[in-house]
Formats: structure tokens, sequence, C-alpha cells
């Protein structure tokens, strides 16, 4: 290997060393630990300055110390191995969950793309090299500024509902046995279900307790989830409405990932209904409903990822009533 080659390879590791680098050292400012640690009165980790200003920072650094010549396609697609190092790293440190990390890797990819663009056109202006300095400081800066600013404003909050339906070869009396009160679910009952694959546990059982509006329901997921669910409409044979309070005080802090936590300051299940619609005999169609808050500095980024999970998680709970409606007709 020649010397050129060598030097070439050692300013590519530059680049990514201090692009994954940046990555890592914002996360521990923007909060320290995964769970426990004291907070930062001045950065919050979701918000936009960490979430999509990080990446692009990130992706700047990479391009603007480890570019050895130019070139379009690595300065788009470079950034990625060191976004991937970084994450890898909030992984195996306990920094971050994996559920986190998969709904943050589209805006990482993207918007650290966006910095390796940034990076190159400033590379190749006409400025002086002063001026070059200046945006490269005023770039790296940009989320440790931005970040208090958004510190000082309240988060929009976002209520959203969840509608899911499954179609089941039963009597409306069949089925509304199956939705008032849940038996423990057995494994052989379980399946597939990609929102459980990354993190969120599955339903276990649905305890009521008296009948009629007024009475309550205990909802407990695996990881010690409860939710108490108090019924607000009660129609036999036709609806079931509930509201939704997560015992945050007894879920253990390792169920959930603290920034997707049910009952927590960015997200919240507030209501829930069931309703049966006949469509002829011994057929019916269930509907599964639910209300949830979103609270978070992107709730227009958020939003889609928290529709997704409920309806997968919806879908799941309303696959099990089904199996379990059919095989009691």
């Amino acid at each position: 290997m020649s010397d050129r080659r060598l030097s070439s390879l050692q300013q590519l590791l530059v680049g990514l060393v201090l692009g994954a680098g940046y990555g890592l050292i914002c996360r521990l400012l923007f909060a320290p630990t995964r769970h426990g640690g004291k907070a930062s009165a001045f950065y919050e980790i979701m918000t936009i300055s960490f979430i999509f200003l990080v990446p692009l920072v990130l992706g700047f650094m990479v391009v603007w110390f480890g570019e050895v010549q130019k070139s379009w396609p690595r300065r788009i697609f470079g950034p990625w191995l060191a976004s991937l190092v970084f994450m890898a790293a909030a992984l195996a440190f306990n920094l971050e969950g994996l559920i986190c990390v998969i709904l943050w890797l589209p805006i990482v990819s993207f918007m650290s793309s966006l910095g390796g663009v940034v990076a190159g056109v400033i590379r190749d202006s006409q400025a002086s090299d002063g001026s070059k300095r200046l945006c490269v400081a005023a770039v790296a800066l940009l989320p440790l500024v931005t970040g208090p600013l958004e510190s000082w404003r309240d988060r929009a909050t976002e209520i959203g509902t969840v509608h899911t339906t499954i179609e089941i070869k039963a009597t409306p009396g069949q089925v509304w046995k199956q939705i008032r009160s849940v038996p423990r679910i057995t494994e052989a009952e379980h399946g597939f279900s990609l929102s459980h694959k990354l993190g969120f546990p599955r339903p276990t059982e649905a305890i009521l307790e008296g009948a009629g509006v007024g009475s309550v329901r205990y909802a407990r997921f695996e990881g010690g989830v409860l939710f108490v669910e108090k019924v607000t409409e009660w129609e036999e044979n036709k609806r079931l409405s509930f509201s939704i309070v997560a015992d945050t005080k007894n879920i253990p802090p390792t169920t959930f990932d603290e920034h997707v936590t049910i009952g927590g300051p960015y997200f919240d299940v507030l209501h829930g209904s069931y309703w049966i619609e006949p469509r002829g005999a011994d057929r019916v169609v269930l509907h599964l409903a639910s209300d949830q808050r979103l609270s978070t500095g992107f709730n227009f980024y958020s939003h889609w990822w928290t529709e997704w999970l409920m309806n997968d998680l919806q879908t799941y709970i309303l696959r099990i009533i089904k199996a379990r409606a059919e095989q009691a007709a």
C-alpha cells in the first residue's frame, strides 16, 4: 500500500470517527443515560435539535474532514457508515433501545446525507478559507444553539385515533364474550408481530371486575405492564368503551424505552372502544379504535410511527379474539 493510499484511508477514518464521535457526545449531552441520570435543563432528546440536526452535523463532519476526492455518491452515502457506527454504539452502551433506533433510522439516513451534501457544496464554493471555517463552526454549533431555544417552548400535543377491523365468523354474543374479558393468552395463541419484535410487550389477559358502565377492566401485558380501563360505554353484544390509564408507577424501567413509554411525557393511550357490526348470519366485523396523545417536538414525523405501531398491536389483539370466537362458534 502506498503512502498516498494510507494517507487517504487515514483521512476517511478521521471523518468517520469525528462524525460518529460528534453524535455520541451530543447523545450524552441531550440525555446522559437511557434509564436514570440527570437530564439537562436546556437539552431534550425528543426535539428537532437532536433528532434532525445532530444527524445533519454528523454527515457534515464525515464529508468535511474525511473527503479525499470529490464524489457526490460518497457525499450522499458515505455518512451512513458513521451513522451506523454511532447508533450501534448507542445500543451497545445502553443509551438507546432497539425500537428508538429503528424509528430514528430513516431520519438519520436522510439528514446525514443532507449534511454530507451541504459539506460538499461549501467545499466546492469559491469562498475564502476563513469563511469556510466559519461555516463549519456554525454548522457544528447549530444543535447546541437551537436546543435551549426549543426547551423554552411547550411541546405541541396531538390527539390521534387508530381504527382497525377484522371479520369474524361468529355471532355478536360469541364475540362479546371475548372482548369484555380476556382470559390468559397461552403461548400457542401468540403469533408473530413486528411491534413485539421491536420491544413492545405482548398482551397476556384483560380481567373485568363488575359489569356495565363504571366497571373496571385490568389489561395486562408482558413485562409487568398494566392498564386500568374504566368502562364508559356498555351495550351488551354491541359496544364496549373505556378510559385507559397506564400504571406507570409499577412498570419496570426496562420494559419500555423511556422515549416510547405509554403514560410518559411523549406518548399515552387515552381511550379505547370495541364495537360489533353484524354482517349477516353468524358473521360480524369487529372494530377496535384507540385515542393516543403524542407530545414530541416533531409530531409531524412521529405520528406516522405511532399509528403504525398501534395498528400492529390492535391487529394482533383482534386476531386472538377472532381465533377464540370462531373456535367457540
